[in-house]
């Protein structure tokens, strides 16, 4: 292998462990922000409930797809929120037949609180690098985010985009 390409390969490997240190310290955040609502839902059943506010109100079989579940698995996680008050079950105004689940304002109300909170301690740590350093990571995340093919999570003001997951 030439000069070149070992610097290439040993930049792929830096980054990606830089990268999977980061995606610890985002998982550790994600768990704390998760902490105060682990005993109303599980990680699953919030990701179902992400799903649902980034794209309201959808079919049982579109919202499994979204998630990558089998739709009987969405069907338990629904049930469960249902139950909980934070999602509900209403007849689609487009075609009565239909049965569309949607978040409840409880259940919009729970994804907000883990956002504010998520959002809240990132910016404590971004907060305490320097400002050269937080421009540099706009630009690598950005580039990141993009070859990843992930959108971007909204402005601080406009955090109606849940956590940034998107489905896939």
């Amino acid at each position: 292998m030439t000069e070149q390409g070992q610097q290439h390969v040993d930049d792929v490997d830096a980054v990606t462990r830089a990268v999977l240190t980061a995606s610890r310290l985002l998982v550790a955040v994600s768990a704390r922000s998760l902490a105060a609502v682990e005993d109303r839902v599980t990680l699953p059943q919030f990701r179902l409930l992400v799903v649902l506010s980034m794209h309201g109100p959808a079919k049982l079989v579109v919202l499994a797809e979204r998630l990558g579940v089998n739709p009987s698995t969405a069907m338990r996680m629904i049930d469960r929120l249902i139950t909980a008050g934070l999602a509900d079950r209403q007849t689609n105004p487009e075609n009565r037949r239909e049965t569309v689940l949607r978040l409840t304002p409880e259940g919009r109300a729970l994804v907000g609180d883990v956002t504010d909170r998520r959002r809240r301690e990132i910016a404590t740590i971004v907060e305490r690098m320097a400002g050269e350093q937080r421009a540099a990571l706009i630009g690598a995340l950005t580039a990141f985010n993009e070859a990843g093919g992930e959108p971007n999570a909204p402005a601080a003001d406009t955090a109606t985009y849940p956590l940034g997951w998107a489905d896939r």
